[in-house]
């Protein structure tokens, strides 16, 4: 099946026999582990995360670096580029934050800025955003071949839950700050993004730089998922390699 939008099952929910915070919990410490068999090895990784406004990146992040060491690892939250930036290759911003071998890099936005919102709110021409996935895979593909692991997620929630976690949003005090008049002109284009995306994936979702899609209407399922995802792509890509990430001990895990 293809990775399109239009195909995504968006009514998935953690199965209820799962208890959400025990498996969090233990995914958590697998990551822990694959972080520790990176940076012995000297492998970094690179994790990229798109999806509709107030899908849950920042929540997926959150569980994602949640019990990391904070030495090893950065979130680079990407906004517009500055008038400096501008002056220079639209990727160049992000080779700038590219991870130190050993290290993690989360991007909370990615380069894929150029196809999608560049693209559709015309900051790009199409004959610059045209030649963008080229670039993009060949850029992807000089990281992956000198042995750094690369994986993309695009978090998918539905036109509705967008809607309710949008006022959620406007109504809390806390959380208010997350929501401006772009995101709610941004609904109005919700079909030139589900468009735009799906040229995205079908035009730069490779083996060595897969894009990973997640069902995000329930939080908790998307959040477990993208910890599963990680942990199963980063253990096959090192199992390439020769190394072995270290099984959990669920025993000691109870007892923190």
């Amino acid at each position: 099946m293809e990775k399109h939008i239009e195909n995504m099952n968006l009514d998935k929910h953690l199965d209820g026999k799962i208890s959400y915070k025990k498996e969090l919990k233990k995914l958590q410490y697998e990551m822990l582990n694959i972080q520790q068999l990176l940076f012995k090895h000297n492998i970094g990784l690179i994790i990229g995360f798109e999806g509709m406004d107030a899908a849950g990146k920042g929540g997926a992040i959150k569980r994602l670096i949640q019990r990391l060491d904070p030495r090893g690892y950065v979130v680079h939250p990407i906004a517009a580029p500055t008038q400096d930036e501008l002056k220079y290759n639209h990727l160049y911003r992000f080779w700038k934050r590219l991870p130190a071998r050993g290290q993690i890099s989360i991007f909370d936005r990615t380069w894929y800025g150029r196809v999608l919102v560049e693209r559709i709110e015309g900051f790009a021409s199409e004959e610059e955003w045209g030649r963008a996935y080229e670039e993009i895979n060949q850029f992807e593909k000089l990281l992956t071949d000198d042995h750094f692991i690369l994986m993309k997620f695009w978090i998918q929630i539905s036109n509705e839950e967008q809607l309710k976690r949008f006022k959620e949003r406007q109504e809390n005090p806390y959380k208010k700050w997350k929501l401006t008049d772009e995101d709610w002109r941004n609904r109005e284009k919700w079909s030139y993004y589900v468009e735009a995306a799906n040229d995205m994936f079908d035009k730069t979702d490779k083996k060595h730089a897969p894009w990973i899609l997640i069902e995000g209407n329930d939080k908790e399922y998307a959040r477990i998922q993208v910890l599963k995802e990680t942990i199963k792509h980063v253990k096959k890509e090192c199992e390439q390699l020769g190394l072995q990430v270290t099984n959990i001990d669920e025993t000691s895990i109870q007892k923190v």
